[in-house]
């Protein structure tokens, strides 16, 4: 875990084979943001991180193209749109995301093994702002958001990272929640 992403307003990403902690984690990392002290693309570029190639697909090529294809989703609809970070930009605005409640899981589709969840919680987005006064404001938004992580000998770690094989990885976050 490098603690040190918490000075730019992120969420570590831990080392764990816990899949709850995990996801708790990386549910919170995608809306966890401190717009004055990186930009946009910085964190996106941190969350990318975060990812490991679906066990499902055998082929390099497959798998760096699924990926890319997860990663791009996150971009355009789960990670705030550049319209909603230049307005929290312009109010020197931050997020914290804490999930809330139990978590629920749904099965992964076509996978026969035990070692890849889908997760889905209700999350808390606490939105602070400065207004025209120069005082802070804040207010609250829920959510629901859905990821699936891999916490299996196939997950990929970040290179340079103390991660192991077996640890937890984002496979992919999903546009919508799902279960319920």
């Amino acid at each position: 875990m490098d603690a040190s992403v918490t000075e730019l307003g992120w969420v570590p990403e831990p080392i764990t084979a816990d899949e709850e902690v995990y996801l708790r984690a990386a549910i919170e990392a995608a809306g966890t943001v401190d717009t004055t002290r990186a930009t946009r693309e910085e964190w996106v570029t941190y969350l990318d991180t975060w990812f490991t190639p679906d066990p499902r697909y055998t082929d390099p090529e497959e798998q760096a193209a699924q990926v890319t294809r997860y990663q791009q989703e996150m971009r355009e609809a789960v990670v705030f749109p550049d319209a909603v970070w230049a307005s929290l930009e312009d109010e020197d605005g931050r997020v914290v995301a804490i999930t809330v409640g139990e978590m629920s899981y749904t099965p992964v589709p076509d996978y026969a093994g035990d070692d890849m969840f889908i997760g889905t919680s209700d999350v808390i987005l606490t939105f602070t702002e400065e207004g025209e006064d120069s005082a802070e404001h804040s207010y609250e938004e829920q959510v629901r958001v859905s990821a699936q992580v891999l916490c299996g000998d196939a997950s990929v770690p970040t290179p340079g990272s103390t991660q192991a094989p077996g640890d937890c990885m984002l496979i992919r976050f999903f546009d919508s929640a799902l279960g319920d």
